[in-house]
């Protein structure tokens, strides 16, 4: 299960971003919390969460600091400051620093849910790939090999949507020409490939990770997570449940 972190001396102020997380569709974020930034730097290394929400006034430093030491350890991470100190100054340094975003207190369950919808796909992108080991990097095209690049581009972009025309003109290739070429050095179709591959993803990720199936549905491109269901069940003989069930202790 992917770990938030909230750093915060003020009760009431963890209270209302726990009760938001907890009751809205990003209830599947384990939270944790701390007071102070000693605490606060202890919990970091010891969840690696995805997303560190942070007071800029705490006992025994100040957030800014907690989040630049976060982004050290790493760059992913999505860093949010939630404060009630209103100074430019303070804006502009999270935006230097590479955080995600700055709310002031008293925030509201719409300020907190734009916030959450700016950084939440990356955030999971961050934990697919670190459980797949892709990068979304644009390969070099090898004129030479089309199909190997043509694989490539598509293991780096598996959580959009791809086409085979996408993917043909990624190649400087017609897409009939294209179609035909796939066909005889993979064995299989480029929709019978492209499928597979997802799915094989898709197990990945099941196994070694607790994200909700819709949200893994989405990560490795499928349009809802109604369909990856009945393709992974005609794919696999089990649902996407049944196959993650088979390896819970």
């Amino acid at each position: 299960m992917p770990n938030m972190l909230i750093v915060d001396d003020e009760y009431e102020s963890r209270y209302v971003l726990r009760e938001f997380i907890t009751s809205s569709e990003y209830h599947y974020f384990s939270v944790h919390e701390a007071e102070t930034y000693e605490k606060g730097l202890l919990m970091l290394k010891q969840l690696k969460p995805s997303i560190l929400i942070v007071e800029i006034s705490l006992p025994g430093n100040n957030g800014f600091e907690l989040g630049k030491e976060a982004k050290r350890w790493d760059p992913e991470i999505s860093v949010i400051i939630y404060t009630q100190l209103k100074i430019f100054e303070y804006v502009q340094s999270a935006i230097n620093l590479g955080f995600s975003a700055f709310l002031l207190k008293p925030v509201s369950r719409s300020e907190i849910k734009q916030a959450f919808e700016r950084i939440i796909v990356h955030s999971l992108s961050t934990e697919t790939n670190r459980f797949t080991g892709k990068r979304e990097d644009t390969p070099n095209v090898d004129l030479a090999h089309p199909i190997e690049s043509s694989i490539q581009y598509i293991q780096s972009h598996v959580k959009n949507p791809i086409t085979l025309n996408q993917v043909a003109d990624s190649v400087y290739l017609s897409p009939s020409h294209f179609s035909r070429l796939f066909k005889e050095e993979m064995g299989v179709t480029f929709i019978e490939y492209l499928t597979a591959y997802r799915i094989e993803q898709s197990k990945s990720l099941l196994k070694m990770t607790s994200l909700p199936i819709e949200v893994i549905a989405h990560q490795i491109g499928f349009t809802s997570s109604g369909y990856f269901a009945t393709t992974f069940k005609k794919s696999e003989r089990c649902t996407p449940s049944e196959y993650r069930s088979l390896f819970i202790n």
